[in-house]
């Protein structure tokens, strides 16, 4: 058992809450059983290494079971220990390590994609978290992170995920215009959420969600760019039927990404 809250393992670990540590390392934080659980299941091969207190490793006994299925490291520490890696100040009792692994642009568009989520200049790592998650759940085939959003492998940011990271495609590091270029040329429609596009109801009835779509959502103030909307094919933005004054981004990328999902299955027959 690791006790010492100090020694040069824990302390290169609660390193990686850095996003220079994670660049120089190319490893991050994963906190939490049900993370846990979901990067051993989808991509064993990336865990490094598993810190355990006997507690949760008491409760957890199916991850504890798939860890030792897929021969991995694990250490079983002290809540002192579990405490001085993870990012939370209350841990669930399980923290891994593993190998960032961002996808291509390239690879993306290789799939020829249906449906895509794009941040510009999203920052909370909250937001952009949860919109992985929800992508993950309305079954878009990626997420990408242009300009300066937030690393998706920041702690918080992974956390929100809820192991949805593990599921679908993230890029990151691309260029707005190289993104949505590539889209346009790929053969998908690009939407743009905004408080100056049509309602989404008349997108809906237009037919402009029936086919493949890429959402671009951008920055949680300032949003989107009067230049970066005439690079779009269609602003839409989700209309507001009670008193609320605004919906928070993840909120809105939940509806339009749903919206898509729900549209492209009923044009297929597979809804």
């Amino acid at each position: 058992m690791i006790d010492n809250p100090r020694s040069p393992r824990v302390r290169a670990a609660a390193k990686l809450a850095k996003k220079n540590q994670r660049a120089e390392t190319g490893l991050f934080l994963v906190e939490g059983p049900q993370a846990v659980a979901e990067a051993i299941r989808f991509r064993p091969e990336l865990v490094r290494e598993l810190f355990v207190t006997p507690q949760a490793r008491d409760r957890a006994g199916a991850v504890m079971r798939d860890a030792r299925a897929a021969e991995l490291r694990v250490e079983i520490v002290t809540d002192a220990v579990l405490e001085a890696i993870a990012d939370t100040v209350t841990p669930q009792g399980m923290v891994a390590v593993c190998e960032t692994f961002p996808s291509s642009l390239a690879d993306v568009m290789a799939s020829r994609p249906r449906l895509v989520a794009v941040l510009e200049e999203v920052r909370d790592p909250g937001n952009a978290g949860t919109v992985i998650r929800v992508a993950d759940a309305a079954g878009a085939d990626a997420v990408i992170l242009t300009g300066t959003s937030v690393d998706p492998f920041n702690p918080k940011a992974v956390r929100a995920t809820t192991g949805s990271l593990f599921h679908v495609p993230v890029v990151v590091g691309v260029d707005l215009v190289e993104a949505l270029d590539a889209l346009r040329d790929g053969g998908v429609l690009i939407l743009a959420a905004d408080i100056s596009g049509d309602d989404l109801l008349a997108a809906r009835s237009d037919g402009d969600l029936d086919g493949p779509t890429a959402w671009l959502f951008g920055n949680e103030a300032r949003g989107l760019t009067t230049e970066q909307l005439t690079r779009t094919d269609r602003a839409v933005i989700v209309p507001i039927y009670g008193s609320a004054e605004s919906l928070n981004l993840a909120t809105a990328a939940a509806v339009c990404l749903y919206e898509s999902a729900f549209a492209q299955r009923a044009a297929s027959g597979s809804a």
